[in-house]
């Protein structure tokens, strides 16, 4: 597997956004970690992505940390991952601290692995000393990804604001080393 950096987006990196949104799009994908890039029609509309989730939210707004996930051999835009503190009552019970995506065409390679790691590289920098993640019961791959990076599952609790396929959300606490 190739490494991967984390990086903020950029107009840089303007078109490999636009075309990961739209091989997710394709692909009927859940945007987590994304900030809302389902959501707008360009990508100046994305990078303003604290005013307008702010706006979205309201009270309920967590500001978050969003990184693009680059393969450093080709500069190809591989994920997106956020870092969102302090939790809500609603990340508590049911989105965590951290949401990632990996492009469907990149999937099942060990990136999801290596950019939860960065991501936990960076909370470390951050001063954190726990996170929470969750997922969908019924998604192996990215219950195996948390475990892989250490994550304990607390528990698991109904769905009851339909972000799961399954109904079901697992919630994994890491200990950050």
């Amino acid at each position: 597997m190739d490494s991967l950096k984390l990086t903020s987006p950029s107009k840089a990196y303007e078109h490999q956004v636009m075309d990961y949104k739209a091989e997710m799009l394709k692909n009927k994908d859940s945007f987590d970690g994304c900030a809302g890039l389902e959501e707008v029609d360009n990508y100046d509309e994305w990078l303003n992505f604290e005013e307008r989730l702010s706006r979205k939210y309201g009270d309920a707004y967590v500001p978050s940390s969003v990184y693009l996930v680059v393969r450093l051999c080709d500069d190809k835009l591989i994920g997106i991952i956020d870092f969102r503190h302090p939790l809500s009552e609603f990340l508590l019970n049911y989105g965590g601290n951290i949401g990632y995506s990996v492009r469907p065409t990149e999937r099942q390679k060990g990136y999801a692995k290596e950019m939860l790691k960065l991501m936990l590289c960076r909370c470390k920098e951050l001063n954190e000393d726990k996170v929470l993640l969750t997922c969908d019961k019924g998604n192996i791959a990215s219950s195996k990804t948390i475990i892989e990076n250490g994550g304990i599952l607390e528990n698991e609790v109904q769905d009851t604001v339909g972000l799961s396929k399954s109904g079901i959300i697992q919630r994994y606490w890491i200990t950050i080393l």
